[in-house]
């Protein structure tokens, strides 16, 4: 996000939203928080159900704000790793607090919850 754009922004609540509310940022906050650095096919198959372009678009925007840090090996084929930057471990507890709810609230519904790896 650019100063311009959180200019334009009223709350702090509304900030924290903007930068991590993408579709697939906590669950990719979640993955490297889990495994460290990742590459990107990595990243892809624990997040199955976004296309490429919506995880590369995530991941750029999650590089811009200073959430993940890219490091491109100039290799053939190219190698690109992808971690948390401090300000992105800052997440973690958010997200292990909507892991917890998310877990509750299937419960709440009677369903299993889904995913196989605690966060």
């Amino acid at each position: 996000m650019t100063k311009s754009e959180a200019k334009k922004l009223h709350c702090t609540v509304e900030a924290a939203i903007a930068v991590i509310g993408g579709k697939y940022k906590a669950i990719i906050i979640w993955w490297l928080n889990e495994k460290g650095v990742m590459r990107y096919s990595e990243i892809q198959r624990r997040v199955p159900q976004a296309t490429a372009k919506m995880l590369s678009q995530q991941l750029r925007e999650m590089e811009a704000d200073g959430i993940i840090s890219r490091k491109v090996y100039p290799v053939v084929p190219p190698k690109t790793e992808y971690a948390l930057t401090d300000l992105g471990i800052s997440l973690v507890p958010i997200v292990k607090t909507m892991d917890k709810w998310g877990a509750a609230w299937f419960k709440r519904i009677g369903l299993p919850v889904p995913c196989d790896e605690e966060i």
